[in-house]
């Protein structure tokens, strides 16, 4: 299928200002990233109980915002710890406020988005070890939180998908709390990869091979971490007795077959897998409800994999 013509207006337009990441600051790069937000939100028509709270993390606190529909007040619900996007460098509670109240409404769940620490402030693994304490937070609070800690699932895009599958192999590990689902949009698996759609796709589209490997430089200590589960979770030692995944990819985006060949790795393994991927579609795509129509379709299938899996 050709890029789609509403994709192709945004393509055009980044290309037109000079693209999105291109800046070798990255604090010039979350200014670039948050002014995309108000292009991108799209109104969400649903009454949600919203507030902002934070827990303790060793020497740390990490904050988070809590997302509940308001017509299940008393009710305990399925919850989903929400990772957000943006190369593990950019991106924080308000870029993805309203991809966060859509599933929340739509999925009817809680929804629990963390501000994990950003690099390079902070290497990895800090985004990981922040991600995996929001799960364990979430899991003992549920009952303050409105929600069933026996329904977690985790959900990310892009880089927050990168921390969901980590996540989910890191709790299987240490014997956390069990999920139910793990979420994966357009998610990075693996800092190794040579696939073909980084070769097709690394240009011209939004996300660019370059800009990948600058976001890696940023994120990651030093080489060897590519090769960390924690950063690459296709590269796990095994796959098995993961919670079942939910996989979105974009037909344009550089990071197409890490998703793809991350879904077949976990069907091989016993996973229950879903796969789709997004005819016309970039990196990103999700995010841009308020230019997009296609970000729809996608939210409203990940909504449906939520309600599936964290229905009583």
């Amino acid at each position: 299928m050709p890029l789609d013509s509403q994709c192709a207006a945004i393509v055009e337009a980044a290309a037109a200002a000079g693209a999105p990441f291109a800046a070798d600051d990255p604090v010039a790069v979350r200014e670039a990233y948050d002014g995309t937000t108000s292009r991108y939100t799209h109104a969400v028509d649903a009454d949600l109980e919203v507030s902002d709270r934070s827990f303790p993390a060793g020497d740390r606190v990490v904050p988070v915002r809590v997302y509940r529909p308001a017509a299940y007040a008393g009710a305990p619900l399925g919850i989903c710890v929400f990772f957000h996007g943006g190369g593990w460098v950019v991106g924080n509670l308000e870029t993805h406020d309203h991809v966060c109240r859509y599933l929340a409404a739509k999925g009817e769940c809680v929804v629990v988005a963390v501000d994990y620490r950003l690099a390079p402030e902070h290497k990895f693994p800090a985004a990981y070890d922040d991600c995996q304490q929001a799960v364990r937070w979430v899991a003992a609070h549920a009952d303050e939180l409105g929600a069933d800690p026996a329904r977690i699932a985790v959900c990310g895009d892009s880089a927050g998908g990168n921390l969901a599958a980590s996540v989910a192999i890191g709790l299987r590990e240490e014997r956390g709390p069990a999920l139910a689902l793990q979420l994966l949009i357009y998610p990075a698996v693996d800092f190794t990869a040579d696939t073909e759609s980084l070769k097709v796709n690394g240009e011209g589209y939004l996300l660019t091979r370059p800009d990948i490997e600058k976001f890696a430089g940023w994120y990651l200590p030093d080489e060897a971490a590519r090769e960390d589960w924690r950063a690459s979770p296709q590269l796990a030692d095994h796959h098995t007795d993961l919670p079942r995944a939910w996989i979105q990819t974009a037909e344009f985006d550089p990071l197409r077959d890490e998703g793809k060949i991350y879904a077949e790795t976990l069907a091989r393994s016993g996973v229950e897998v879903e796969y789709k991927c997004y005819s016309g579609m970039v990196h990103g795509f999700a995010r841009m409800g308020g230019l997009v129509d296609g970000a729809f379709q996608a939210l409203d299938d990940a909504a449906r994999a939520l309600r599936s899996a964290l229905s009583g």
